[in-house]
């Protein structure tokens, strides 16, 4: 790996938690609990690697949509979770923000999230954002509202800045586990140039190996961002 181009930024899509446990003949609750054990591991094989970025879509806007009885295990493991790995993640240097609507979760979630947050916040190792309460939708609307209330003009740089990862790089890789070739509403705006990786795996099953291979993929791409291949390959060669 260490000839190959790290991205700087990564961003799942953590789909088939549901559809791994019911294989194996459990409740769907199951398979959110073994991916929650894979998201830990990813932020581990991410620090390994250098990534510096790495954002996790957790839930949806529109998972609330989902069995009331799913919902409320998702929210009790996110609140749990949050609790449990805070410490971990400050001693292994990693900074955790949530984005998303958080005036959609209880109170005792929004305590647990600001907690967590407010724990790591000095840290400058790999910087983890769990996208929650979130659709990409509801991120570029909620920028030109503040932007309208300030009196701003909108522009392309001022919705970037508003935006709930505002301030952050853009995704040079987005990844979707679980066999959908669709982005659902993440990170819209921000994926505009992302290479996008589309994996059969069910996320309980995506390992560092899988990222790993995801990675080689990403470096068989030439990111031309609206430049031709010529003009790309003269530039990387003056580099």
């Amino acid at each position: 790996m260490s000839e190959q181009k790290i991205p700087h930024h990564i961003a799942i899509i953590m789909d088939g938690n549901g559809r791994w446990a019911q294989a194996r003949g459990k409740k769907r609750v199951f398979g959110h609990k073994a991916g929650m054990e894979r998201a830990r591991e990813m932020a581990e094989v991410c620090g390994e690697l250098g990534v510096k970025y790495l954002t996790l879509f957790a839930f949806s806007s529109e998972n609330w949509n989902r069995p009331q009885d799913e919902v409320s295990f998702l929210m009790e493991l996110f609140a749990t979770s949050l609790k449990n790995e805070s410490k971990k993640l400050n001693k292994n240097n990693v900074k955790l923000t949530v984005v998303g609507d958080k005036d959609g979760f209880d109170k005792t979630l929004r305590k647990a999230i600001d907690k967590a947050e407010a724990l790591t916040q000095d840290n400058d190792g790999l910087y983890l954002q769990i996208a929650a309460n979130y659709g990409g939708r509801w991120d570029m609307v909620q920028a030109a509202q503040q932007l309208a209330a300030q009196g701003q003009e909108i522009t392309e740089e001022g919705i970037a800045a508003h935006l709930v990862t505002g301030g952050g790089p853009d995704p040079d890789l987005l990844i979707r586990t679980g066999g959908e070739q669709r982005i659902s509403n993440f990170l819209l705006w921000q994926a505009a140039y992302s290479e996008l990786y589309f994996s059969p795996m069910l996320w309980p099953d995506f390992d560092g190996d899988a990222l790993q291979q995801a990675i080689a993929d990403y470096n068989q791409r030439q990111r031309r961002f609206g430049q031709t291949g010529e003009q790309v390959t003269t530039a990387e060669q003056g580099d």
